[in-house]
């Protein structure tokens, strides 16, 4: 995937149209969210004032969506802000933090995936929660391998009619046909909050240049997991893995 001219030309295109996307997420995640975006050439927002967010929405190249520290005005602004992305023609990208684990957030993970989502990116958990299954999570962090979660990918992105995305050592990517194995990245990216929030809208920016949304999907962790391997092979700890990865997010 990494040598493949479709992967060049994924990179060229978020360096050469800068992508606005349009984030929201968790305030935990926010920062290195956004400067996860800038590294790859993309421009982020984060705008969530009821008032504002549909005109940011209509604006934007693309909408990632995260489900982190669901208030119910973060619920409130996450249906405008969908509701504007299928209205206006704006793909959007859903990362299910938690579904499955608690019902009223798996609940409200399906409702909004039921609207022209574009693409999904979880761990196995999540999306085996989100598929009404079983995951063996414990909060935002997934206990099963990603392999197990193949099946309710494919379901899901059959259901949706979008790009399903499982992430973790080797990260699986379906149309619900035919499925993409990105085996990149590093453990120690694990031990950074965020990296899984800033793959989700590095998703979506892809998702704004790339017009293969299969393709788009599996660039976009490719790209990920590449930077992120690259930045644990020349730091010692977490700490400095988090600054090492935005580099090298921009030297890929």
């Amino acid at each position: 995937m990494i040598d493949t001219p479709d992967f060049r030309s994924t990179l060229a295109s978020l360096r050469a149209q800068a992508p606005l996307v349009h984030n929201l997420t968790s305030a935990v995640v926010a920062n290195f969210t956004a400067n996860a975006l800038l590294a790859v050439g993309a421009s982020p927002a984060m705008v969530e004032a009821p008032d504002e967010i549909a005109g940011f929405v209509t604006v934007a190249d693309a909408l990632s969506v995260n489900l982190g520290s669901l208030t119910p005005q973060r619920r409130a602004a996450i249906a405008l802000a969908v509701t504007a992305a299928v209205q206006g023609g704006t793909p959007w990208v859903l990362d299910p933090v938690g579904a499955g684990g608690i019902a009223p957030r798996t609940e409200f993970a399906r409702a909004i995936a039921a609207q022209n989502v574009a693409a999904i990116r979880g761990n196995a958990s999540e999306i085996l929660g989100l598929a009404g299954l079983r995951g063996g999570g414990r909060g935002v962090d997934s206990g099963t391998g990603s392999d197990a979660a193949i099946d309710a990918a494919r379901s899901l992105a059959r259901q949706h009619r979008c790009i399903v995305a499982v992430t973790g050592v080797i990260d699986y990517v379906t149309d619900g046909e035919t499925v993409l194995e990105v085996a990149l990245g590093h453990a120690m990216m694990t031990r950074v909050t965020g990296m899984g929030c800033a793959a989700s809208a590095i998703v979506a920016a892809c998702v704004a240049v790339q017009p293969h949304r299969l393709l788009a999907v599996a660039h976009a962790l490719t790209l990920v997991g590449l930077a992120g391997a690259r930045a644990a092979a020349r730091v010692d700890g977490p700490g400095s893995l988090a600054v090492a990865y935005l580099d090298e997010l921009a030297r890929v």
